[in-house]
This record gives C-alpha cells, structure tokens and sequence, in this order.
C-alpha cells in the first residue's frame, strides 16, 4: 500500500520583481502553512520521504511545514522536476519513487495537484488552495502501478480556526 500527501505551497508574494521561480511567501502564507502543519502533524505517517519543488515559495512552504510539524528539515529532496504546473509531469515523477518507500510528502504548486488528486483521488476538489493538504492512499505496492486511489484527508487553512 502507497500513500502520498500533496501540499501545495503556501500563498506567494507577486510584488517583488522576481522570476516566478524566486518569489516568496506572504505573511499571510507562512500563518496558513503553520496552521496546516499543527492541525496536520496527528495525521502524518511513521515512515516517509519528503520531495519539494525547488521553487522559493514551495521550499519556504515545506522548511516552515517540517519546523511547525516538528520534521528534520534536512531530509527534504529537492527535485527541479517538482517545479511544473502539469500533473502528468508530477505523475511521472511521482512514479519514479523508490518502491521501498511507502509515504510520500510533496511540495509542489497548481495546477498539477489539483489535476493529480482528482485523476488518482476519490473525491473531487475543484481547487486546492495554497497550503492545502490532502493526502490520497493506494492499494498498489508499486509506484509505479498507482492508479485510482482513495482521498483519506484534505486539511484546507480556511477551515481551520
């Protein structure tokens, strides 16, 4: 059994003339990645790996995830793969995953986990929001084999209080 739990970076600055690839969180981002991580840490699995898009926002997003969640925040890979807006792009790389590895925590951005959690999940999500967490599990042993799964927990910061 395989499980993955996709978080999309938190909200981004567009007011500093940088390349997408370099923009940062707002304040308003780091609160809502740090509400997510307190409400997700109960939730986490035992044994996981963690990947992240090398994009500034969703690095930023995944260190203040692992501080807040109490995770060493230097297991976390950084793949320049995990920078793409295109779920078949995010499949693939999700699929390259070693098959030892049984939990998998993503940093990455939309549209690409939106698209990703509604083809594999069960429940349709119109939109993740920014430091949106939903986590899909799998009945395959192999990553590569992943196909329709079950959406078992999304953890969205409006709906915390």
């Amino acid at each position: 059994m395989k499980s993955i739990i996709l978080i999309r970076h938190a909200k981004s600055s567009w007011n500093d003339p940088v390349i997408d690839k370099e923009r940062i969180l707002t304040d308003k981002g780091i609160e809502n990645i740090k509400k997510v991580a307190i409400k997700a840490k109960k939730y986490l699995p035992e044994n996981f790996i963690i990947l992240s898009s090398t994009a500034k926002r969703a690095s930023q997003t995944a260190q203040l995830f692992c501080k807040q969640s109490i995770l060493d925040k230097n297991q976390i890979e950084f793949i320049d793969n995990l920078y793409t807006f295109d779920e078949n792009q995010l499949e693939k790389e999700i699929k390259k995953s070693d098959n030892t590895v049984e939990n998998l925590i993503l940093f990455g951005h939309n549209e690409a986990i939106t698209n990703f959690v509604n083809k594999f999940g069960d429940k349709y999500i119109n939109n993740v929001p920014t430091a949106g967490f939903v986590q899909l599990q799998f009945d395959q042993n192999s990553w590569k084999d992943i196909n329709k799964g079950k959406t078992i927990r999304t953890i969205f910061p409006k709906e915390i209080d």
